[in-house]
């Protein structure tokens, strides 16, 4: 198997932000998050190390809580990306197989794109492998610089190129493929040289080819997915990007959405065909949307629901942690939350699920049986059943148990005072 060094140590000082860098999110999942999971999708890896700095507990402690087969490793001080590596060396020490090196503020690198940079890496039989991208504007980015029969020669900092140099496209994409062994040596000879005093691991370029080793590039397909995040206008730039492609795949999977600029949906959304999303819909979380249901617009979504065929989510719901069985309405105005509610069952307008206890912090349940019909403005108290047939009044307080096919009213009677707005 082949193991993973993913760089999550830098204080992200542009992003203004007491949160560190990597622990920003999109669709509330972290961006070393998506290049962790990125990595662990492709199968191939079976360990992953995160060089941790910056607010150091706060990374250790989300990769703990949150994946097993990583585990973070500190550099400090932090004397550059060379220096940050070779904090794995102590691990690897008698490792022999192939490691990749991935930036953790990355969030859009997809598992198929490293699953064809090692293809590449093992068809050339490289035991160095960078990973590229052509861009029409390649400032402030290193430049590739290549052996006339194709072989990575050296990569060139914009501000060390020459003329020739600086007009070439290719630029280093910043993931690297190791063979351990043969490259491991490199990390106790960098320099540091320069300026900034740092180990650079673009050196183990030169280092490798000092040896005689095969070093190589292999280009990038879209260059969308090694968009680094360094402020909170690359954050938002990054989300906007992989929602349009979470969006593309819902479209040309048969799912009709009106307006995708202003719709959102979390990766992990499963949708079915000739479902209709209507715009400004938020949808978050994972969850699994069946055939032909309507969704919004001004839908919320908030993870784990689940929606059969042929539901409705009108305007202005909200649904979190649900299960809707097929030939079910909730149009407008209504929050769902923690229930489990049947099939042929509608919820009137204004109708909240009373799920949360403040003074307890218990969640509890709502169970709505098939055939249910709630009245418009209804509070359904949980824990509570409701169950097949019954119909709830209008503007009803639920706090009981409904049996089955029973009606439930909860209001006052409604009384006419004939004059009285005269009379005052």
């Amino acid at each position: 198997m082949i193991k993973s060094i993913i760089l999550a140590a830098g204080k992200g000082t542009r992003m203004k932000s007491e949160t560190p860098k990597v622990l920003h999110t999109i669709f509330d999942k972290t961006l070393v998050g998506y290049v962790i999971e990125a990595v662990n999708k492709t199968g191939l890896v079976d360990e992953n190390f995160v060089i941790v700095g910056h607010q150091a507990e706060r990374v250790e402690e989300f990769i703990n809580n949150n994946y097993d087969n990583a585990k973070t490793v500190l550099q400090s001080p932090q004397l550059g990306t060379g220096h940050a590596v070779s904090m794995v060396l102590p691990y690897l020490n008698d490792f022999e197989g192939e490691v990749i090196i991935l930036c953790g503020d990355t969030p859009l690198i997809t598992e198929q794109t490293l699953k064809e940079f090692i293809e590449t890496h093992h068809d050339k039989k490289s035991d160095l492998t960078v990973m590229s991208a052509i861009f029409e504007n390649p400032a402030n980015y290193g430049r590739i610089i290549r052996n006339n029969d194709g072989s990575l020669n050296s990569i060139v900092e914009e501000k060390d190129a020459n003329t020739e140099q600086k007009a070439i496209k290719e630029i280093n994409a910043g993931i690297y493929c190791l063979n351990w062994a043969k490259i491991k040596p490199a990390f106790g000879q960098l320099k540091s040289n320069n300026a900034q005093g740092e180990y650079y691991l673009t050196d183990i370029i030169k280092w490798a080819n000092e040896q005689k080793l095969k070093v190589n590039a292999h280009i990038l397909k879209n260059n969308e997915e090694i968009f680094g995040i360094n402020s909170k206008t690359h954050l938002a730039e990054a989300s906007r990007m992989l929602n349009q492609r979470i969006i593309r795949n819902h479209l040309d999977n048969g799912v009709t959405i009106i307006d995708p600029l202003t719709t959102w949906i979390s990766p992990e959304t499963e949708i079915e065909a000739d479902t209709v999303i209507y715009p400004s819909c938020y949808i978050n979380g994972k969850n699994k949307i069946g055939k032909n249901c309507k969704i919004g617009p001004f839908a919320h979504i908030r993870g784990d629901v689940v929606l059969e065929d042929n539901v409705k989510i009108g305007n202005f719901v909200e649904v979190k942690k649900t299960t809707i069985k097929s030939h079910t309405n909730a149009c407008h105005l209504t929050y769902l939350g923690d229930a489990e509610i049947g099939s042929n069952v509608n919820i009137g307008a204004g109708t909240i699920t009373a799920n949360y206890n403040p003074l307890t912090k218990v969640k509890s349940k709502t169970v709505i049986k098939d055939n249910v019909k709630i009245g418009s403005n209804s509070v359904l108290v949980a824990p509570l059943t409701i169950e097949e047939g019954a119909n709830i009044g209008a503007v009803g307080v639920i706090t009981k148990n409904i049996p089955a096919w029973a009606l439930a009213i909860t209001r006052a009677p409604l009384k006419i005072l004939e004059g009285w707005v005269k009379k005052g």
